[in-house]
């Protein structure tokens, strides 16, 4: 066998867990989490059902590694900017917010939500993992965020600095509207998700800090 030969192989190798990935997530939005059979997604694949367990332990194994796929780098790269940001938090919370929308809520990983909310009382397991890979981590981050605008005196100390990750919360309403009633009401989300920077600008913030000061 030569190199030539080799290479398109290994290539292939290094991509399959992707592809693998890729098809469990569209049998899990179409299907549910507990309808979906490893031999629908091998199919979907294009490979043996054996195969995907050279690189996924279970089903669950699977999910989870949807979810990584799906959602973990949307919160990293909120972290990375909470982290980097040296302008008002008012245009933090504005950049958070829309990158929500832009990478979950507009999206197709909104999906796993629904998913969670419908199935995840039956499936202890991956709530629990949901919870430590996404939610947990996300309000860690809304958190420092909030942190940071109350030591800025920019973010009123209150009820809703003590729970941050209602900054979120219009967020989720809107990706739940848009899987269950967008076809018979339809939102236009550019404008919810202005209604959604609204609130949260004068929910949390101290009059002063809401708008952009004159230079």
């Amino acid at each position: 066998m030569t190199d030539r030969t080799q290479k398109p192989r290994r290539r292939r190798r290094d991509a399959r867990p992707g592809e693998i990935i890729e098809a469990a997530f569209r049998e899990f939005a179409e299907n549910g989490y507990a309808a979906t059979r490893l031999d629908d997604v091998a199919r979907r694949a294009g490979i043996a059902k054996g195969t995907i367990y050279r690189y996924f332990a279970s089903k669950e194994a699977l999910f989870e590694a949807v979810v990584r796929s799906r959602i973990t780098p949307t919160l990293d790269r909120i972290e990375d900017l909470a982290a980097g940001f040296a302008g008002p938090t008012r245009e933090l919370l504005r950049a958070v917010i829309a990158d929500f929308y832009a990478r979950i809520v507009d999206t197709d990983a909104k999906v796993l939500i629904r998913i969670m909310i419908a199935e995840g009382n039956r499936f202890p397991d991956i709530t629990g993992f949901y919870y430590r890979e996404t939610i947990s981590k996300g309000i860690a981050i809304l958190t420092r965020i909030v942190e940071r605008g109350i030591a800025r005196g920019e973010v009123r100390a209150g009820a809703a600095a003590d729970l941050p990750f209602v900054i979120l919360g219009p967020g989720l309403l809107a990706a739940i509207w848009k899987l269950t009633f967008d076809v018979h009401a339809p939102i236009a989300l550019e404008r919810f998700l202005e209604a959604h920077v609204d609130l949260v600008l004068n929910g949390f913030l101290v009059s002063d800090a809401r708008e952009a000061r004159p230079e």
